[in-house]
């Protein structure tokens, strides 16, 4: 029995300022067990690891993009933080490649120690112009329901102002998941973003359906990011002025405690 399996949901955005915006559609997010990527305990047809196929996963799509396997670059992370307890066990909720094809706008690595207790989220984030910046935030509590912030520290959309700080709310993947996002400024309310998916069993037929169900899935994902733009540019949303700085940068966030909780 594999770690790894799929999750079929929704994404949905509500955008509150300064134009009233939103949307929501279908899509199927993998959970992959980084160890049995690597390892090749992942015995399927229609999924391979760093070469094509029907779905696939490949290490540059993630980390510093480099060659070196990214579960040695997130076990790094988690040691120079001294959450080296946290290695055991790292899974990673990401869309995979659709024949060759994929754009993640949001990865989320679970980190576990050797009695799976979830210990660290990291949130990866990418853009349209190549680049990527990861948010560490250690997990303090044993609640159901994760909620943790961070500074906003890098260009995203070019209708979002970088002044801004983010609030998270996760139900770690088991039999459902559910990542929700609150962007905000002074306590206004700018965006709300969230995936939420139920659990499948990992393997072909599974994963067969999923492209007979969604076959450009992974090409509408970044179809429709240019869609909302224009729909953002043409409801005369002001374009931010990009802000470039260096890649693959980690910031780390906090644990919201729980009198700073706020609806989401």
């Amino acid at each position: 029995m594999i770690e790894s399996a799929l999750y079929a949901g929704n994404v949905m955005h509500h955008r509150f300022a300064p134009k009233r915006h939103r949307f929501k559609y279908r899509v199927v997010s993998a959970l992959l067990d980084l160890d049995e990527l690597y390892s090749g305990t992942l015995k399927l047809r229609l999924f391979s690891v760093n070469k094509f196929n029907l779905f696939s996963w490949h290490s540059k799509d993630h980390g510093d993009g480099s060659k070196r396997p990214v579960s040695e670059q997130i076990r790094a992370l988690l040691a120079q933080g001294g959450l080296q307890q946290y290695q055991a066990q790292i899974k990673l909720l990401c869309y995979p490649r659709i024949l060759g094809f994929v754009f993640n706008p949001l990865s989320v690595y679970y980190c576990y120690d050797s009695a799976g207790k979830l210990g660290v989220i990291l949130y990866e984030v990418s853009n349209t112009f190549g680049e990527r910046h990861t948010y560490l935030i250690p997990v303090r509590d044993t609640d159901k329901i994760v909620r943790q912030r961070a500074d906003k520290a890098f260009y995203v959309s070019p209708f979002m102002p970088m002044q801004a700080d983010y609030q998270f709310r996760m139900q770690p993947p088991a039999e459902s998941v559910a990542v929700c996002i609150r962007q905000s400024l002074d306590s206004r309310s700018l965006l709300h973003a969230t995936f939420t998916g139920k659990r499948q069993e990992m393997n072909d037929r599974a994963l067969f359906g999923v492209f007979i169900k969604y076959p450009l899935m992974t090409l509408k994902v970044i179809v429709g990011i240019h869609w909302e733009a224009l729909q953002l540019w043409r409801k005369g949303v002001r374009i931010q002025p990009r802000v470039t700085e260096k890649n693959n940068r980690i910031t780390l966030g906090s644990q919201i405690e729980a009198s700073q909780h706020e609806t989401l």
